[in-house]
């Protein structure tokens, strides 16, 4: 049996990051990944015959990857800040909508005037963002050092300034809601700031469990500024990366490897593998002095005697859909060009009131009337990811709030949700998106959906949840856990090193190094 100082489980972004700095360290490592290629979500991939469209299939923007790591492991890997944040048409009345442009205050402010029909949102606005930014400024650095307490969190953020501490209190102490509600009046302008609290998060702005909060601060604190980056080359090119430095520092990766159980005692790991020109698959065993679980929690205690404690009813709550088209579809609001509108983040059918009622229908297990989503354009910012021949179509990425699973339990419930989403898009658009849509060699639709069922058959995230389990607080809850780095479990010589870590979630590669920096002693 042969054994290494570190055996990584899942060869996704996290632990390919933590297989690369602990082999960099001089450590034996090995990575073991069920798929037949590395990546996991952070990949891209060509859906539609024919058309060499490089799609980031899964996730596809980051925000939370510190420059310290990219820096750290000599990463080829260039993010392009975008410069219009979102576009938001009134739902109401599309030929107006709220185009938030980062390089323009005078026309932010224009449009927000244009909605609302004062300049009072606006400045709320201006106000709330400068005071998350320096929240995210605050917060940010601390997710790649080992954990304060709550207290000296609060007093990291806060500093003296009382303005800080009530958002701060609010936002860790109060449902969403009730901080939104508290600082904007708009609806739509409610809607815009609440829906970074529900991506990937199946829950009420009101709910008491707080994990829209969580999700809201996590989104809102990405490089310090909340920024979401367009990756160049596509979510691919971030895996690849990492897959290269990696093996670059010697790490062994293996592929096509299940491990079906884990003896954490003695960091005994066996799996299931192929030998070269066969197809019989047989039981290998390695010993690891640390094994690191890039996978889920729930998935971690499939191969456990002991499990982890964990969240039960882990689920996810998203539609993801692809799209390549021949071109952008043209807007009913006649002051936006379609190429401001589409490189940021589109709002569709996100004001505050229409959210709250998809998540009532979605709770029924009802796929939502008007689906609430989201779209961006990954080739206005970054043409490199489609063939020349493609040169001048353009690719979608389409989000979907409150999808849960059990919206999808029905026969044919995911054609209908997509069918809908569609419907939602095209309630503000001057043209219906499928007369744009592109076809492959074969004459189909260029559209490729995900529920969450999807996700868990080909990435094993429980409930299809993009980020593992629901997010935690980036701080210890425990007085025994401050100057750890969250990536601990009851068992000494096994740790997480994915997503379900605290201070997970989201393409960041924090957790990949906080389990390096646990083992280093950093």
């Amino acid at each position: 049996m042969r054994t290494y100082d570190d055996v990584i489980i899942g060869a996704g972004h996290n632990g390919l990051t933590a297989a690369t700095y602990l082999a960099r360290a001089g450590r034996s490592v090995l990575v073991l990944e069920s798929a037949d290629h590395v990546g996991g979500a952070a990949v891209s991939a060509m859906p539609f015959p024919g058309m060499s469209a490089h799609l980031s299939r899964y996730s596809y923007l980051v925000s939370l990857m510190p420059a310290r790591i990219i820096t750290d492991l000599d990463l080829d890997v260039t993010l392009i800040r975008r410069r219009y944040s979102s576009y938001t048409p009134l739902p109401a009345d599309p030929t107006r909508g709220v185009l938030v442009d980062t390089a323009d205050d005078a026309a932010t402010a224009h449009s927000f005037a244009r909605v609302t029909g004062s300049d009072t949102e606006f400045g709320a606005w201006q106000w709330f963002y400068e005071r998350m930014g320096e929240i995210a400024r605050a917060v940010f650095p601390t997710l790649i050092e080992p954990l304060r307490s709550a207290q000296e969190m609060t007093d990291l953020v806060v500093d003296g300034d009382s303005s800080r501490a009530e958002l701060w209190e609010m936002l860790t102490e109060r449902p969403l809601g009730e901080l939104i509600e508290r600082y904007f009046d708009d609806d739509l302008i409610r809607g815009i700031v609440a829906t970074d609290g529900l991506i990937g998060t199946f829950a009420d702005l009101h709910d008491t469990s707080l994990r829209q909060n969580i999700c809201f601060l996590y989104h809102l604190i990405g490089g310090g500024t909340g920024d979401w980056d367009v990756p160049v080359g596509g979510m691919g090119a971030v895996s690849g990366a990492l897959y290269q430095a990696a093996l670059a520092a010697g790490a062994d990766i293996h592929t096509t490897s299940t491990v079906v159980g884990i003896d954490p005692g003695d960091g005994i790991v066996e799996y299931l593998t192929t030998d070269h020109g066969s197809s019989r698959q047989r039981v290998a065993t390695v010993r690891g002095e640390m094994v690191h679980g890039a996978c889920a929690p729930d998935v971690l205690n499939t191969m456990l005697d002991e499990p982890l404690t964990t969240e039960s009813g882990t689920a996810g709550a998203q539609l993801k859909i692809n799209l390549l088209l021949d071109r952008l579809p043209e807007l009913r609001d006649p002051t936006t060009s379609p190429t401001a509108a589409f490189a940021g983040t589109f709002h569709i059918n996100e004001s505050y009131d229409q959210l709250r009622t998809a998540w009532q229908q979605a709770r029924n297990d009802e796929v939502p009337a008007l689906p609430p989503c989201e779209i961006y354009c990954h080739t206005l910012s970054d043409p490199s990811i489609l063939g020349p021949e493609l040169a001048g179509k353009h690719t979608l990425t389409l989000f979907g709030l409150h999808m849960p699973p059990a919206v999808f339990a029905a026969g044919g419930a995911a054609a209908q949700a997509v069918e809908a989403t569609l419907a939602s898009l095209n309630s503000v658009l001057a043209e219906p998106v499928q007369r744009v849509i592109a076809h492959d060699v074969h004459g189909n639709p260029c559209l490729e959906a995900k529920t969450p069922l999807d996700l868990e058959t080909a990435l094993g995230l429980p409930g299809g949840n993009i980020f593992h389990r629901s997010l935690q607080w980036p701080w210890a809850p425990e007085a025994t856990e401050v100057g750890t780095w969250g990536v601990q479990t009851r068992h000494p010589r096994l740790q997480l090193c994915g997503a379900g870590a605290r201070r997970g979630g989201g393409v960041s590669g924090i957790p990949g190094r906080n389990a390096a920096a646990a083992v280093l002693g950093w």
